[in-house]
């Protein structure tokens, strides 16, 4: 049960590792209001890593092949929703965020902004298809349903681990940088994520004209 568990925590690391929009939104996210926050928007992503997972080892091929055939117009909006996250990034105050109590509720925004982010990218499920199987789980031949539960735990928590240590170890930094640095990191941050959304966008929109 435990080596399991242990491949689905590193299925859920290794989609988790790569430095996306999500990676830099959860930085500008930490510098700006605080670990908790950065944590919250990782934790999106695990969400939305753990879907994908399930979706994989349970072989719902019809979602799978839904995914497949509008993966060019899931692409397109997906880069869309990337670009006007992007954009909301870049005009951000750093020094306003500050200023302002997290609540709950602003956590659960970070939360949800995160969840809309990477479930609209179809590459996610097919990166979650090859860990799979470079961790050793053969989903051709059907996994049991106790292993399932167990590989998405694991998958769960790795991917929280790694965005929990991330936010964590850019918020021992975060009183080091300055208002202006802040707002320096947001306009960077912001036109990182824009630039990832247009070639995502850009990728849907030549493959949908090329067809």
């Amino acid at each position: 049960m435990f080596s399991i568990l242990l491949k689905g925590f590193i299925v859920g690391m290794g989609a988790s590792i790569p430095l996306g929009p999500l990676g830099v939104l959860c930085i500008q996210k930490t510098l700006s209001k605080g670990r908790n926050s950065g944590f919250l928007t990782g934790l999106g992503a695990s969400v939305s890593d753990t879907f994908y997972a399930a979706i994989s080892l349970l072989g719902l091929a019809f979602i799978q092949n839904v995914i497949k055939e509008h993966m060019n117009w899931v692409m397109l909006f997906g880069g869309l929703i990337i670009i006007l996250i992007g954009i909301k990034v870049y005009l951000t105050n750093p020094i306003k965020q500050i200023r302002q109590k997290n609540t709950n509720r602003k956590h659960l925004e970070d939360f949800f902004e995160a969840l809309i982010m990477t479930i609209t990218n179809p590459g996610a499920i097919f990166l979650i298809l090859g860990l799979l199987a470079a961790a050793g789980i053969n989903i051709s031949d059907g996994v049991e349903k106790g292993s399932v539960v167990t590989i998405l735990w694991g998958v769960f928590i790795g991917s929280a681990i790694w965005w929990f240590s991330l936010s964590t170890t850019v918020n021992i930094f975060r009183k080091k940088f300055r208002l202006k640095q802040l707002i320096m990191i947001n306009r960077i941050s912001g036109i990182a994520i824009i630039v990832l959304g247009v070639i995502s966008m850009c990728d849907g929109l030549i493959k949908l004209i090329l067809h």
